[in-house]
């Protein structure tokens, strides 16, 4: 049996594999994001730095599964930042920063980076490890003084890459996007259907081992 193990607390990428037929085992990793966006160097673009983060999510949790899980598994790691004048924004780490965000991202669009990391496990081994990521462009709309504070109350914007979502609260903010949705949701099924190909997993495999 291949199960897919997400190695992610996300649960709007839990929902993106459950919404396409798929129950995953989710495990959560240890890894400092901080420190691994500081080992990319000041030259690393935003591709380099999501699939680093992804890959690093998925290490540490392929690492850690028990021998049965090791023994015919798909680890997915997923990393999401947003990209606004140059610089990658992830998680806001205060509502005032948050806040901030949106005065400066408001009425504008921004690039939502995701990178994905999928390893392929047969009995304990690392038989394949792939990383990629995917951009889409976000529009937002410029949210009124009233509608921002509410929004910012409610604790969204501190969970998601950017301080927005498009499948929660934050959705009545975003104009459109230019790209793939499931992507700025926080992990592309085309991508990862990409990837697991090259794994030599087919989504029908997937299906019969991963049943809701």
């Amino acid at each position: 049996m291949s199960r897919l193990v997400l190695a992610s607390a996300s649960p709007g990428r839990r929902t993106v594999l459950r919404q396409a037929g798929i129950d995953p085992v989710v495990k959560v990793s240890g890894v400092d994001e901080d420190a691994v966006i500081a080992s990319q160097g000041p030259t690393a673009t935003p591709a380099d730095v999501t699939n680093a983060l992804a890959a690093a999510k998925a290490d540490d949790v392929a690492g850690r599964l028990d021998a049965a899980l090791r023994s015919n598994c798909v680890v997915v790691g997923c990393d999401s930042m947003l990209f606004v004048d140059g610089v990658l924004q992830g998680k806001p780490p205060s509502v005032e920063d948050a806040r901030e965000q949106w005065l400066a991202m408001g009425g504008r669009s921004g690039v939502l980076y995701t990178g994905h990391c999928v390893i392929r496990l047969n009995d304990g081994a690392g038989a394949h490890r792939q990383t990629q990521s995917r951009a889409t462009t976000v529009h937002f709309a410029k949210p009124t003084g009233t509608d921002l504070t509410a929004y910012l109350a409610s604790g969204e914007s501190l969970h998601v890459a950017g301080g927005f979502t498009i499948d929660g609260l934050g959705g009545w903010f975003v104009d459109g996007i230019d790209g793939d949705p499931s992507n700025v949701v926080g992990l592309s099924l085309p991508t990862l259907r990409d990837l697991l190909a090259r794994a030599g997993v087919s989504i029908a495999e997937l299906w019969a081992d991963n049943p809701l």
